[in-house]
């Protein structure tokens, strides 16, 4: 189920605020954003925060989903695009076809956090290699004990993004070595709500989403860690930083339509999220760059607005 959140302002809120403006230096006019659900929790605290700032600024953030984002991104429909990849080359060549120019902007860190029911006992790591036994295309991985043969003979219950989902884009390209290589026999999610629901409810369910779903849940959920060779490592602020927790460390970014960044709501909106994303980011379970990270973005989103 897609999720819209609508952040306005309400004009009586606006006199009991109490926080001091310059005079004629209020904003008006309204944002949209839509895309990564993993990204939205960021571009969710941001707008809140804003609409303090700018209480007449309408910001609405919408969750379909990066591949989702991108579709109404590429057609004009939003300013900004939340996504948790790159952008493909199809998005590319749609964005160019409706003459959406546009400036990528990296406003976090993320690690995809492998997730499994409070008592599951067994599960607490898994190689690489296991990961990709159980969730190759057409895998014949259907009970624990085919992929551990002391693990339990009980089938196991899958809980993933569905295909609209930049987590299930990167899952798949550093598991499998290509994006969008998996099994079907799913429980494909729209809303990473309903996975967290499914897996804290079934002792064999299994699953995987954004560390920041983890972190709001984890009193609900267990997580496994992961070997890549080096022995297994657990997801964290510290371990997604230094990159340890490899492969399934990644960055999240927002897109912004050029021609959007001319508006003066927008502008300042992109320089706020910029300004706050590292203190933002981590309060809602991500892992904020180092501060010359920031400014790097900072002065690339500058320079769009001097073209």
């Amino acid at each position: 189920m897609k999720k819209l959140v609508i952040i306005m302002s309400i004009a009586l809120v606006l006199g009991s605020c109490g926080e001091k403006k310059e005079k004629g230096t209020e904003l008006t006019g309204s944002i949209s954003i839509d895309g990564s659900g993993t990204v939205f929790p960021v571009s969710e605290a941001v707008a809140e925060e804003f609409l303090k700032v700018e209480p007449k600024v309408k910001v609405t953030v919408g969750e379909s989903g990066t591949g989702g984002g991108f579709k109404k991104f590429g057609t004009g429909v939003t300013d900004i695009s939340n996504a948790s990849r790159e952008i493909k080359d199809t998005e590319i060549a749609l964005c160019k076809e409706n003459g959406i120019e546009y400036i990528q902007l990296t406003v976090a860190l993320d690690g995809i956090t492998i997730v499994v029911n409070k008592g599951n006992t067994w599960a607490t790591t898994m190689t690489t290699e296991e990961l990709k036994k159980l969730w190759e295309p057409n895998s014949t991985v259907k009970k624990w004990n085919d992929i551990r043969a002391e693990w339990p003979n009980e089938e196991i219950h899958l809980y993933g993004p569905n295909t609209s989902h930049g987590t299930y884009d990167f899952f798949t390209e550093v598991i499998m070595g290509e994006s969008g290589a998996s099994r079907t026999d799913f429980n494909a999610v729209s809303d990473y709500n309903v996975a967290v629901q499914g897996i804290e409810k079934d002792v064999n369910a299994f699953g995987y989403f954004g560390l920041s779903y983890y972190e709001e849940n984890k009193e609900k959920l267990g997580v496994v860690g992961i070997d890549s060779g080096k022995g297994a490592v657990l997801p964290s602020i510290e371990t997604v930083a230094s990159n340890e927790y490899a492969p399934l460390s990644r960055s999240l970014f927002i897109f912004v339509n050029k021609k959007s960044a001319q508006r003066p709501e927008v502008h300042k909106f992109i320089n706020f999220y910029l300004d706050n994303a590292p203190q933002l980011s981590k309060e809602v379970g991500y892992v904020p760059m180092p501060q010359s990270g920031y400014e790097e973005q900072k002065a690339a989103f500058s320079k769009v607005l001097t073209k």
